[in-house]
């Protein structure tokens, strides 16, 4: 079985119309792809009357029974991929304290403070907070600051980068630290222990990844690249026999189990067989530097303020490591997935492409050297980007790279030196709703906020076919049956007609999905 087959029942999709046109066509799908798309009275015979259901004709498939379903004018897209997520995380974090909205250490703890007022978690459990961002903070976080509403109740905070934590004394027990000067475990402090709070009986998070999957669906979402740092292939394989079928999964695989995937001989793209054609094997992924909020993205500059050893960050994945890594990643036949954020650990990432040969992408490339922009359409490496990053780092990135910002996620320069452009979340990092994404590509503004560097937004036409897996803008026949059906249509209803109007971006975040197609078959219905 294929990525694309399906077992959706034969459709028969009239009265839709294509991004930025106005002519009504019909689409047929049938077997889990589109067989044709024909202006509309072209397909069906028949006068229908059959409670809907009725011959096709002229398309060579022959006759048979095929369900109508009017669109009655909406617009039709390719269904749109969110090409990094955290599925796992995304789906625990949605039932976490939300901290996001935290200015300081002492807000981020009254918050703490008022979820205990309501109760303790569970015993054996910590209190877990999730989105924190302290880069600006005017307080230092501490696990005393903690200590003094939490008790002895332990409480993990996770930033919302995900590199790094913030405990109570009790969560630091809980994690397995026995002292910590301040209680902020940062990188490699925190990442091994990050197992401990993310614990969950797999019936659980299934169910809590299903309901998230679903609520992807929902925004027009049919497939997502998994970057969760698990067995990941052996979870999705665990969920796909339980009967998840919510999208279309490329499972990536860290260095911990990369000789376990090379021994099955699996490559990047292939199908795993009882999955419904949905699961397929994804990238190798590393993660080489840090992150802007943690000021450990490894840069060719100082950050401001920063002295020492580390001020330009951390390089967690040197080259001497990284391309051997590659290389037997890419012998096997998996494309590599490189996490690389500060103008350094980008520039050597992409020499580690060039030293290998291998194919993939860099995941973020939030702050490159001019001389670099050109290399990822050089060397083929697909540029990977979470636009919402954007809107969430700017104040931290005009402190910290201060002089740098014309060229962080740099994604319109990246556009005019050719390289391929992949739109994301980081869910949890970001909310998984690629309207979100979509919407900061175009506007590079969020808030009622001016926006920032507009120099380097993109077209809506780029976003919207950077964000559905290479099918551009237009179903076509004997493509998969993967589809998004709006109520508005974003090149012609002044949804995204100007990407310097802020009202018009917001309308792309709230651009309204009235069904989402996988396989021929409906996941999201709301008509």
């Amino acid at each position: 079985m294929s990525a694309g087959d399906g077992v959706g029942e034969p459709l028969l999709l009239t009265g839709a119309r294509l991004a930025g046109h106005g002519k009504p066509v019909d689409l047929l799908l049938r077997g889990g792809r589109v067989r044709a798309v024909a202006p509309s009275g072209t397909l069906a015979g028949g006068d229908l009357g059959d409670g809907g259901r009725a011959g096709v004709a002229g398309t060579g498939l022959g006759a048979g029974p095929v369900e109508r379903v009017d669109l009655a004018g909406r617009t039709v897209l390719p269904g749109l991929w969110d090409k990094h997520v955290h599925l796992t995380q995304w789906a625990l974090v949605r039932r976490r304290l939300d901290l996001s909205g935290a200015g300081s250490a002492a807000e981020a703890a009254a918050l703490v403070r008022d979820r205990l007022a309501d109760g303790p978690p569970e015993p054996g459990a910590a209190l877990v907070g999730f989105g924190f961002r302290d880069g600006l903070w005017p307080d230092v976080p501490t696990a005393a600051l903690l200590d003094a509403v939490a008790g002895d109740v332990p409480v993990v905070l996770v930033s919302g980068d995900l590199h790094c934590a913030w405990l109570s004394t009790t969560g630091l027990r809980y994690v397995g630290v026995d002292q910590h000067p301040t209680g902020v475990l940062r990188e490699s402090e925190w990442l091994p222990l990050a197992a401990v709070v993310d614990r969950v009986a797999d019936d659980l998070a299934d169910a809590w990844v299903t309901d998230a999957a679903a609520a992807a669906a929902a925004r027009g979402v049919v497939g997502v690249v998994d970057l969760e740092i698990t067995d990941n292939l052996t979870a999705w394989r665990r969920r796909f026999a339980g009967g998840f079928d919510a999208l279309r999964v490329r499972a990536g695989v860290w260095t911990s189990w990369l000789d376990d995937v090379l021994a099955e001989g699996l490559r990047t793209g292939d199908v795993l067989p009882g999955t419904g054609g949905l699961l397929q094997q994804g990238p190798y992924k590393v993660v080489t530097d840090g992150s802007l909020n943690t000021r450990t993205a490894y840069c060719h500059d100082a950050y401001r303020g920063l002295t020492g050893p580390e001020a330009h960050g951390i390089l967690s994945v040197p080259p001497d490591e990284l391309v051997p890594l590659m290389k037997r990643a890419h012998g096997g036949g998996l494309e590599c997935a490189i996490h690389a954020i500060g103008d350094h650990a980008n520039a050597l990432a992409l020499d580690a492409f060039a030293a290998t040969g291998a194919r993939g992408s860099v995941e973020h490339a939030q702050l490159l050297d001019v001389a670099d922009l050109a290399r990822f359409a050089e060397l083929g490496v697909v540029a990977s980007v979470q636009p919402e990053h954007a809107m969430d780092d700017r104040d931290v990135a005009d402190r910290y790279w201060t002089g740098r910002t014309a060229r962080a996620y740099p994604y319109g320069s990246l556009d005019g030196a050719g390289a391929v452009l992949a739109l994301g979340s980081d869910a949890p990092v970001a909310a998984l709703d690629p309207w979100d994404a979509i919407a900061s590509a175009v506007s590079r503004a969020r808030d009622g906020r001016a926006p920032w560097h507009p120099e380097q937004r993109i077209g809506l036409r780029t976003a919207l076919a950077a964000s559905t897996d290479g099918r551009g803008l237009y179903p076509m026949a004997g493509g998969p049956a993967d589809l998004v059906v709006l109520d508005a249509d974003p090149l012609r209803d002044g949804v995204g007609a100007d990407a310097g109007d802020g009202g018009a971006a917001d309308a792309l975040r709230r651009l309204p999905v009235a069904g989402t197609l996988l396989a021929g078959r409906w996941t999201h219905r709301s008509f």
